[in-house]
C-alpha cells in the first residue's frame, strides 16, 4: 500500500491510500488507521477486487450472512467510517456495492476483499473522536455519540 497526505489542517487530515493487487482492503485500512492513530474518519473508495465477501446482518442470529463474490468485480462504491472500538483500536464500518461482468451488482457490509489491480481509498479524518461500542442486545457495535 502507498499513502500520501493531501491536506493536514488543524481540523482535519485527508489521506489517499492506494492498495496494490492482492492486498486485503479491510485489514489494510485498519492497519493504516491504527498506525496513524485515526479515531474518527469517513472512508470512500473505488477500484476492483479479485473477489469479495460481503455480509447481510441477520438480527435473528446476530451474525452476518455471507454474500460471496468469487470472481473479478468492480468496486463501484465503498463508503463508511472509522471509529475507536472497544479494544481502543480502529473499528471500520464499511459498505460496498460491487459490479459483476454481466452488469449485476451485489452489496452489503464489506467483510473481506482483495484489491485487483488496485483500490483507491480516501480517508477524511476529523478532530472529533468517534467511539463504537458493542451493543449485546443487537449483536453489533454502533457509534455512541454519548461517549
Amino acid at each position: 500500500m502507498h499513502s500520501q497526505i493531501m491536506a493536514d489542517d488543524p481540523d482535519s487530515r485527508i489521506w489517499i491510500l492506494v492498495l496494490d493487487s492482492g492486498e486485503e482492503a479491510v485489514s489494510s485500512i485498519t492497519h493504516f488507521a491504527d498506525a496513524h492513530d485515526i479515531k474518527g474518519a469517513s472512508v470512500t473508495a473505488l477500484g476492483a477486487f479479485s473477489g469479495a465477501r460481503l455480509g447481510w446482518f441477520d438480527f435473528a442470529t446476530k451474525q452476518y450472512k455471507p454474500i460471496e463474490v468469487s470472481s473479478q468485480c468492480e468496486g463501484l462504491s465503498l463508503v463508511g467510517d472509522i471509529a475507536s472500538g472497544d479494544d481502543g483500536g480502529a473499528s471500520l464500518h464499511l459498505h460496498a456495492v460491487v459490479g459483476l461482468a454481466d452488469g449485476t451488482t451485489r452489496g452489503g457490509h464489506l467483510l473481506e476483499a482483495h484489491a485487483h489491480p488496485t483500490l483507491e481509498v480516501t480517508l477524511i479524518e476529523t478532530t472529533a473522536r468517534l467511539r463504537r461500542r458493542r451493543r449485546p442486545e443487537l449483536g453489533i457495535a454502533l457509534i455512541d455519540l454519548r461517549a
